[in-house]
């Protein structure tokens, strides 16, 4: 089975993608890894990658879908998880192109929906121990004795620079204008299915389950 996780940044698309592979023995195919990995690497792609980010350039689709089918090509016929990719027509036609020639098929898109303005309560508010790395949250998983953390009782703590609300809005906006305009290209074969990016993480995985299995819930 392979299988597209659509959803703006913050939706969960890494917990999910993290449990489908320990669940169904699926493979993430997450671009973002893919170039970082191609890059330490030093292989041919590798070096072309890296002077790509080096000069602050993006990627090219070309580059991208070619990572993507050796990724493929060494999955050992596991099914995959797209994380990342495609985010663009071109590229979900690219995608198209790469799993037909390898004899495969995409089996279903999931949509994890959310709402923006508890989006961006949900990773505004998150923090960790500097010292031991322990994730906490403003609101749902705060310290349980104020400043001090429970695992290691340091009292320093670290957020993401990124983790503010410009920044999550913006990356949402971007969401919006690139990555949802794909979503018409895969109703249109009814691949996509939606589920409530906002529930618990127990239940978007069962959600998921159950849209990936052809039960209703």
């Amino acid at each position: 089975m392979n299988i597209i996780l659509l959803g703006p940044p913050g939706a969960g698309k890494g917990t999910q993608a993290a449990r489908l592979q320990a669940t169904r023995g699926m493979i993430q195919m997450s671009t973002g890894d893919m170039l970082r990995e191609a890059r330490a690497s030093g292989s041919p792609i590798g070096l072309k990658v890296k002077a790509v980010m080096d000069a602050g350039e993006l990627v090219s689709d070309a580059i991208v879908t070619a990572l993507i089918g050796e990724r493929l090509d060494s999955s050992g016929g596991h099914g995959a998880i797209f994380d990342g990719f495609p985010r663009t027509r071109p590229q979900a036609e690219a995608l198209d192109i790469l799993l037909s020639e390898r004899g495969r098929t995409l089996d279903h898109v999931i949509e994890l929906v959310v709402d923006e303005d508890e989006l961006v309560r949900r990773i505004t508010g998150r923090f960790s121990c500097a010292r031991c790395g322990a994730g906490y949250h403003d609101t749902f998983r705060p310290t349980k004795v104020a400043g001090t953390c429970d695992a290691c009782g340091s009292t320093e703590f670290i957020r993401r620079p990124d983790d503010n609300e410009q920044t999550v809005r913006t990356r949402m906006s971007e969401y919006r204008a690139k990555t949802q305009p794909i979503l018409p290209y895969y109703q249109e074969r009814g691949l996509v299915r939606q589920v409530d990016g906002m529930a618990g993480i127990d239940e978007v995985a069962a959600q998921i389950d159950a849209a990936l299995d052809g039960t209703s819930r």
